[in-house]
């Protein structure tokens, strides 16, 4: 990975997280227990402090960055999807962001809520807990419900796992010229499904 101090400050990893080699951290940034940091992802310490806090997840081409004295937080058990943009901002426990969402400086998104893809969440706008925001610029939508929560949660634990599973198994290698005979599939006990499916599945029963 390309880990790189400014004026004296070091990223800190722990190790039990996973960062992959392709990332970017600078200077103040806060790798806690069991996360998992994508490939591409750019965490720019280099104004503001940036923290992930355990079990959080910052998706591949993520960026985090904020202007200098603040801090941009991830809590535990945070899940930041593919592209989004975290600025100057604290996304609470358990929360969700979605793919290719922007949350803005001072703004708080609340324990267990969920921020739709593509949404753009101002500045100093604070999203209730449990909560489900979309829209540019983001609005409430509705409360969410258990299954929700459940199914964000159980989403996280499996990128809590990939930590764990790149940690152990991931490596750089030269590709194959062709598929192998046979060749096996990824294979999961307890398979996330996207949340439409698990709707569905719910209203056929």
């Amino acid at each position: 990975m390309k880990v790189y101090s400014i004026d004296g400050i070091t990223p800190v990893i722990h190790p039990t997280a996973f960062v992959h080699p392709s990332a970017v951290l600078i200077g103040d940034v806060i790798i806690g227990p069991r996360c998992y940091v994508g490939p591409a992802a750019c965490l720019r310490g280099d104004f503001g402090r940036l923290e992930l806090k355990e079990g959080a997840n910052i998706q591949d081409t993520c960026v985090m960055h904020g202007f200098p004295g603040t801090d941009t937080v991830v809590e535990e058990d945070g899940h930041i999807g593919h592209g989004a943009v975290l600025h100057g901002c604290v996304i609470k426990r358990n929360a969700l962001v979605g793919m290719n969402a922007v949350i803005m400086d001072g703004a708080v998104v609340g324990e267990s809520s969920i921020v739709a893809a593509m949404a753009f969440v101002k500045a100093k706008f604070e999203v209730p807990d449990r909560t489900l925001v979309a829209g540019s610029p983001a609005r409430i939508i509705r409360e969410l419900g258990e299954q929700e929560i459940a199914w964000k949660s159980k989403g996280t634990e499996q990128y809590q796992d990939l930590a764990i599973r790149s940690l152990n198994t991931m490596q750089e290698v030269d590709p194959l010229t062709e598929v192998e005979p046979d060749r096996k599939r990824l294979s999961f006990e307890d398979e996330v499904i996207p949340l439409y499916q698990v709707k569905e599945r719910e209203q056929s029963q």
